[in-house]
C-alpha cells in the first residue's frame, strides 16, 4: 500500500489516504519520495478551479526521490538514483508532438495529479520516460520547484530563441517570477521586474533584476513604451494587457506563464502595427527539463523555499493561500 494525503472533495482538507497501486507495469518506475514541492496548481486541483479534478486527489507534481522498483524494459534508470517528476507522469509516445520531442504538448499525456495519484505520499509511480535524473550539483531539498516553476520559466527561452542581449520584463515576482529573474540574468538578458510590492524590490534586484518598475503606476509603466523584446507574465490576475503591449518593441512578445482565467482584452492594432505577438507555454519536455537542470546547476540557480514536514501539509496549504510564501513551499516526506 502507498501512504498518501488526499482531498476527498473540492476544497476539502487533505487527510491520510492509502491505496494499492497494483503490480508495477512494464516501462514504469516507483519513486521513494524524499521531498515534494507545493504549487498553486496543486491548490487549483484540490479546489477544482479548472473543472478537471478527479477525487480523491493526491496532489504533488514537484517530486524528488530515489528510484525504488523498476518495471520491465526500463534501462536508463538505476535503483537508488536521485530523480524528479513534474507535471506529467506519462506520454502517449506515438503522436506528432511526442515524436517531435515535444512530449509536454501531447494531448494524451498523463497529468501527475489529475486522474493519477501524485507525490504527497511516501511513494509515487510514473512512466520512466517522464522521470528525469537530478544532477549531483542540485540540492535535493530545493530541486522540486524546478520541475514546475523552473521549467515553466525556462521553456520559453528555448522555444522562442530568446537572445542573450534581449531586454525582458517579468510581471509578478512570486513562485515563478523569482526563478525567471535568475534564469534570465544567467542567460545574459537585461531584466526588469514589474512588481506592486515595495518589499520585493530589493529582493528582485538581489535575485537578478537590473531594474524594477511599479506595476501599479500606470505612468511609470507607460514611460517604458517600446523598451522590451519579451515580457513574461507569471500572474493569474487580470491586468491592463494593452498597457504592457505598449512597452514592447516592434516584433516583441507578451508571453503568458501564469494561468489567468479571465479573457484577454487585446487591442489588435497594437499587434498588427508593431507585428507583436501574444503567446503562452506550459512546462517543458523531459529533454528540456534536463537542459534546465544542467543550466541551473552550472549557474547556482535555485528556488527560495520554506520547508514543512509532510505531516503538516494542511498548514502548508494555508500558508500558500495566505500569499505569504517566499517563494516556494517544499514538503519533506517521512516527517
Amino acid at each position: 500500500m502507498i501512504n498518501a494525503y488526499a482531498a476527498m472533495e473540492a476544497g476539502g482538507a487533505l487527510q491520510p489516504f492509502q491505496y494499492d497501486p497494483g503490480e508495477l507495469k512494464p516501462g514504469q518506475v516507483e519513486i521513494e519520495v524524499l521531498y515534494c514541492g507545493l504549487c498553486h496548481s496543486d491548490l487549483s486541483i484540490i479546489d477544482d478551479e479548472w473543472g478537471m479534478s478527479e477525487y480523491p486527489v493526491v496532489p504533488g507534481h514537484e517530486v524528488v526521490g530515489r528510484v525504488g522498483d523498476l518495471g520491465e524494459q526500463v534501462t536508463h534508470l538505476q535503483p537508488g538514483q536521485l530523480v524528479g517528476l513534474g507535471w506529467h507522469s506519462g506520454y502517449c509516445n506515438h503522436c506528432h508532438s511526442c515524436n517531435s520531442g515535444d512530449q509536454n504538448l501531447c494531448v494524451d499525456a498523463q497529468h501527475t495529479i489529475i486522474g493519477h495519484h501524485g507525490g504527497f505520499a511516501d511513494r509515487v509511480r510514473a512512466a520512466a520516460d517522464s522521470v528525469v535524473p537530478i544532477p549531483d550539483n542540485i540540492d535535493p531539498a530545493k530541486a522540486g520547484p524546478l520541475f514546475c516553476a523552473g521549467i515553466t520559466v525556462f521553456n520559453p527561452l528555448v522555444q522562442f530563441d530568446v537572445k542573450p542581449n534581449s531586454r525582458v520584463g517579468v510581471i509578478g515576482i512570486g513562485g515563478l517570477g523569482h526563478l525567471a529573474l535568475q534564469f534570465l540574468n544567467a542567460w545574459g538578458c537585461e531584466v526588469t521586474a514589474f512588481t506592486s510590492n515595495d518589499s520585493k524590490r530589493d529582493e528582485a534586484l538581489a535575485m537578478g533584476a537590473h531594474h524594477t518598475l511599479n506595476s501599479r503606476d500606470e505612468n511609470a509603466v507607460g514611460e517604458a513604451a517600446g523598451r522590451f523584446d519579451v515580457i513574461l507574465s507569471t500572474v493569474n490576475a487580470k491586468l491592463d494587457w494593452n498597457l504592457y503591449l505598449s512597452t514592447l518593441k516592434a516584433r516583441g512578445r507578451l508571453h503568458f506563464l501564469g494561468a489567468t482565467t479571465d479573457p484577454l482584452d487585446i487591442n489588435v492594432f497594437q499587434l498588427i502595427l508593431g507585428q507583436r505577438q501574444v503567446s503562452g507555454s506550459p512546462v517543458g519536455s523531459p529533454e528540456t527539463i534536463a537542459q534546465m537542470l544542467e543550466f541551473a546547476g552550472r549557474h547556482n540557480i535555485e528556488p527560495k523555499v520554506e520547508m514543512f514536514p509532510m505531516s503538516r501539509v494542511n498548514d502548508a496549504l494555508d500558508h500558500l493561500k495566505s500569499g505569504k510564501a517566499r517563494y516556494r513551499i517544499v514538503l519533506e516526506a517521512g516527517k
